[in-house]
């Protein structure tokens, strides 16, 4: 039996963790991939309910140790980035655009923010991840699962909260219950 088709137990490029993130970044990819059969409504619900978990399942991704860092490719394209985000622009329309407070930076001056940006951005870091780990070699699944950790991080995680909080906000605009404080 080769290394590539012999699969400890105990490998973490493996692990149960790393398959539930799988599922759930397909299933995500897969749903914005079909974006224009689906109403704003339809879209706003799927991205409320799933953000959240790919979250979660992003927080739970191993630490993996890559062997061969060269072997990681990108494979969404400028074109299709574009073609995902004037979609989902267009989905939602007047209500794409939101202010908030970026974390990151010095000033509390408000920043404009896109919906269709947010998730676009995290299809291009879910759909890479997906597509490097099918490789079929272990190096690619190690990159894979590295790099999804990291852009967790470092850019789709934060995207995705600044996102759900703007959904928060369509879906219940009655601001704070000045009762509960």
């Amino acid at each position: 039996m080769s290394e590539e088709t012999h699969i400890p137990s105990d490998d973490p490029v493996y692990s149960r963790k790393v398959l539930e993130m799988i599922t759930v970044a397909n299933e995500y990819c897969l749903f914005l991939e079909k974006a224009e059969e689906y109403t704003r409504e339809e879209l706003l619900d799927f991205l409320r309910k799933i953000s959240p978990l790919i979250c979660l399942k992003a927080t739970l991704l191993p630490d993996i140790a890559v062997d061969d860092e060269d072997a990681i490719e990108h494979y969404v394209t400028e074109e299709q980035w574009e073609d995902m985000f004037n979609t989902l622009h267009g989905k939602f329309g007047d209500k794409d655009l939101f202010y908030y407070i970026d974390q990151h930076e010095k000033s509390n001056d408000p920043v404009k923010g896109s919906l269709a940006e947010c998730f676009t951005d995290t299809y291009q870091d879910l759909k890479d991840f997906l597509l490097l780990y099918q490789k079929p070699l272990k190096a690619f699944k190690e990159n894979a699962v590295k790099d999804c950790r990291h852009l967790f991080e470092t850019r789709y995680g934060y995207r995705l909260l600044i996102a759900q909080a703007a959904m928060h906000c369509l879906q219940f605009p009655g601001g704070e219950d000045d009762s509960l404080i």
